[in-house]
């Protein structure tokens, strides 16, 4: 096993077999896809459904929202935990799309690594980048999945030179394809000199794997034709003096990533990206917390909630608060502090999740992700520990870039509309502003596809038809400074000034100009764009 500090002490076995990680990438780039065909492969399911396959039982496990399942993109992180071989995997499938970077950002918090996958065909997309800028900031390591090789796609130098240009990380093939497009058979497996060829017929068969010895074993002739043969020999000479061997502690530290080539939807190359996940991917690290950092192999129980799902089951009006186990052996109907209101709290029905299904789960270990549903108690960034007063930092609330005011169709139900923007609110799935003067509210988001999402959900789990409204405001931004200077900025700017949900003051801006005057006229006020979600 991988140990990324000398100095640490063993984890006990049950912690050091687990994996968290999330996958990341540009829409589109079969990312969901590659999360079916991980359950699939840990015996999670029998059968992986497709995002965009016909009939109910092919629909994806782990889009489970109505939008999600009509538009065939996710929208929300969903979380699922899995055995395989001797490794629990706890995956965390992100959404893609730019609209959601919010939710994908704060996952990222929650997990040891990350598995970027990318289009053998579009390369390195403007959303990859985005969000390995944030791995690279908390120094993640990464390891990639280069997919659609059965598709035409681009040259493979080209591919990892590209990844090597724009995103400034040594590149190292763990596997070398075999022809592409329609010619694509299969892959070399460079870690372990094997022949891994893919079957087209049955795409949920495990692709068959044959044992050779070095690429000069004449068992190659009678699976791959003379002219793919060649390539192949010429290409991997190649790959071997122009790319660095694979360094595990550089892929620990973040500085080099591994790259399998392969075909999600035809269940090629995810065996051995898994096989290399449980390799190469790191045990459960230190977590970030104020006063001290919490390692997991300390005896007490220390979690932080990184995200909150509202009515995952519309019949119940439910909300499950997703927690990262930091530290410690869980046990259901352990009383835990909750650190924000210094209360206890019985943790009587946690639950496991496979996607939309869940399970009571008996027992968790650091480094598991599971969920405590709650009647509003828990909030993005709350801690819950054995007694002692830690504080998860590091999880962020970034200012919105699009601002409606919204208004319930129907007048008389304006009480129902502030329940459920609150609520929106607290899951972390949109801003929402009261006004200092004047009624109604004011939402904002981050990108445009979540006014629609917004909207769709109220409706279908509240019930209520609402309108968004242009609004006079074009951003937000907190308020911090001394409490009376605060108060007498917001007296002075009244018609700015809103409350979030947690009730902090923020000030609502026209233009650039009114930031740059605020700066002025007030230099004892600053202006924030980001906002720990530290309670």
């Amino acid at each position: 096993m991988l140990d990324q500090a000398t100095n640490r002490p063993d984890l006990p076995p049950e912690i050091a077999r687990r994996r968290t990680f999330a996958i990341i990438s540009h829409p589109d780039a079969g990312k969901t896809t590659l999360t079916e065909k991980f359950l699939l492969f840990g015996g999670a399911i029998q059968m992986a459904g497709q995002v965009r396959a016909k009939g109910e039982a092919r629909r994806t496990r782990s889009d489970f929202m109505q939008m999600e399942k009509d538009r065939g993109i996710s929208v929300s992180a969903s979380a699922m935990s899995f055995d395989f071989k001797n490794f629990r995997f706890n995956l965390v499938d992100t959404p893609g799309h730019s609209d959601f970077s919010e939710d994908t950002y704060r996952t990222l918090t929650a997990v040891d690594a990350a598995v970027m996958v990318i289009d053998g065909a579009k390369g390195v997309e403007s959303q990859t980048r985005k969000l390995f800028e944030v791995c690279r900031l908390r120094d993640l390591p990464i390891l990639t999945f280069c997919n659609k090789m059965d598709r035409e796609s681009r040259e493979t130098f080209d591919i990892i030179d590209e990844i090597q240009e724009n995103l400034a990380i040594d590149v190292t093939p763990a596997s070398w394809p075999i022809g592409m497009g329609s010619d694509f058979l299969g892959c070399y497996d460079m870690l372990r000199d094997r022949l891994e060829l893919m079957d087209r017929k049955d795409r949920n068969r495990v692709a068959e794997s044959i044992e050779i010895k070095g690429l000069q074993d004449p068992l190659l002739e009678t699976h791959v034709p003379a002219h793919l043969l060649e390539r192949l020999r010429e290409e991997v000479e190649m790959a071997r003096e122009l790319l660095p061997p694979l360094d595990p502690q550089a892929v620990l530290e973040g500085t080099m990533t591994p790259i399998w080539f392969g075909s999600a939807i035809n269940s090629f190359g995810v065996k051995e990206l898994m096989d290399g996940i449980g390799t190469y991917g790191p045990e459960p690290q230190p977590q970030n917390a104020d006063p001290r950092q919490v390692s997991p192999e300390e005896t007490k129980v220390c979690g932080f909630v990184f995200k909150v799902q509202a009515n995952m089951d519309p019949k119940h009006r439910d909300r499950v608060a997703f927690v990262r186990l930091a530290s410690g052996h869980f046990e259901r109907g352990m009383k835990l502090t909750h650190v924000r209101s210094k209360k206890p709290m019985a943790i009587t029905n946690p639950v496991l999740f496979l996607a939309s299904d869940r399970e009571l789960a008996e027992e968790a270990w650091a480094g598991d992700i599971i969920g405590i549903p709650n009647h509003g108690q828990l909030r993005i960034g709350d801690t819950l520990t054995e007694g002692e007063m830690l504080r998860a930092k590091g999880i962020p609330s970034f200012a919105p870039e699009l601002l409606q005011s919204v208004r319930a169709g129907d007048p008389m139900k304006a009480k129902h509309l502030e329940k459920a923007l609150m609520q929106f609110a607290e899951e972390g799935a949109a801003k929402v502003f009261k006004p200092s003067i004047g009624s109604g509210f004011i939402v904002g988001v981050v990108g445009a596809l979540q006014f629609e999402v917004l909207g769709s959900r109220i409706e279908l789990e509240y019930g209520l038809p609402v309108r968004f409204e242009a609004s006079q405001f074009t951003s937000a931004r907190w308020v911090n400074g001394d409490r009376l200077a605060v108060e007498k900025f917001a007296n002075a700017n009244k018609q700015h000034i809103a409350h979030d949900h947690d009730g902090d003051v923020v000030y609502l801006t026209r233009l650039q100009w009114d930031i740059d005057r605020v700066e002025r006229d007030y230099p004892d006020v600053t202006l924030t764009a980001t906002k720990e979600m530290m309670v």
